[in-house]
């Protein structure tokens, strides 16, 4: 080849840079978007793997809850746990002092009141010998409190689970064998009288605002009308049940079992906060189904002959 044309081709060839090539801006912005998008699709992944768990652990709360509850029956010849109204919401009957006697002996509110985090109302109350762990009363979803406990340094309530008020010796609204706040509805004194444990629930965790004694109660014993008629609804949310779990709540049976159960109604599933409930809350036909669903599985009418 002749010199000239060497030198031609050395003189014309592209001249490498020295060093590595950098990213441009364009491609820089591509990756972190790229990270961002793996990132929070990672984050989300976890999120739910935490709710699941949290689930799971709520479930078991409840289900050694009532193994403690059936416990303490067999110890007592059938007899099961004192389960009292400490407080008059939805009441019109005389309210019951607050004893160890109970099943558990706290009222919760937003204030920075002892029974809010001491486990005093909870290890002398009478379930505790055959729970035997504070940590079974409180679900792991519920680190709801006020700004004012937050302000205290708290990050939880003790307590997040409450009792069917048609299950347990209700004290003096019970004295005549009925629960005066559900006086068409069986109130079960005993185990064997359960003749469908399946269906009966026996604790539940609670909304947050609505949680204060451990008696959970709504009225069984309710008419309405629809609302399109201009009629209103003597059906009311009294005690809310929560929905921690994704718009869902647990709930243990008589017969042993735990289950979750989910809402269907933006009614029922208000956001875990502070005065989020506003209670009683009137319902009428439009938005009823899920009462409808603790109601049905809260105790059986008197008169029926599934009792």
């Amino acid at each position: 080849m002749p010199l000239f044309y060497q030198q031609n081709q050395q003189y014309n060839a592209p001249r490498r840079r020295s060093g590595r090539f950098g990213f441009t801006l364009v491609e820089l912005l591509v990756v972190m978007a790229v990270i961002a998008i793996l990132a929070s699709l990672l984050l989300s992944a976890l999120s739910r793997t935490k709710m699941r768990a949290q689930g799971t652990f709520c479930l078991n709360n409840t289900r050694q809850l009532t193994l403690a509850w059936k416990t303490y029956s067999d110890d007592r010849d059938d007899r099961l746990p004192y389960n009292l109204a400490m407080n008059g919401k939805g009441t019109t009957q005389s309210i019951s002092s607050k004893t160890n006697l109970n099943w558990v002996n706290d009222i919760m509110d937003w204030e920075v009141h002892p029974d809010n985090i001491d486990p005093v109302g909870i290890t002398d109350a009478s379930l505790y010998p055959y729970a035997k762990s504070v940590s079974i009363y409180h679900c792991p979803s519920d680190n709801v409190v006020s700004s004012v406990q937050a302000s205290a340094g708290w990050s939880s309530r003790i307590r997040s689970y409450s009792m069917n008020a048609m299950v347990g010796d209700a004290g003096a609204v019970s004295e005549s064998g009925r629960n005066k706040n559900n006086p068409d509805y069986v109130q079960f004194f005993t185990m064997s009288t359960i003749s469908r444990p399946a269906n009966i629930f026996i604790f539940l965790d609670e909304h947050p605002d609505s949680i204060n004694d451990g008696y959970f109660l709504n009225k069984g014993d309710i008419t309405y009308l629809p609302s399109s008629m201009g009629n209103p609804s003597v059906a009311q949310w009294i005690d809310l049940p929560a929905s921690f779990h994704n718009g869902a709540a647990s709930f243990s049976f008589a017969d042993g079992h735990s289950e979750t159960h989910r809402w269907k109604l933006g009614t029922t599933k208000l956001p875990a906060q502070p005065d989020a409930a506003n209670l009683p809350e009137n319902l009428n036909s439009a938005n009823i189904a899920d009462f409808d669903w603790v109601i049905d599985h809260m105790s059986v009418d008197t008169d029926s002959d599934q009792k």
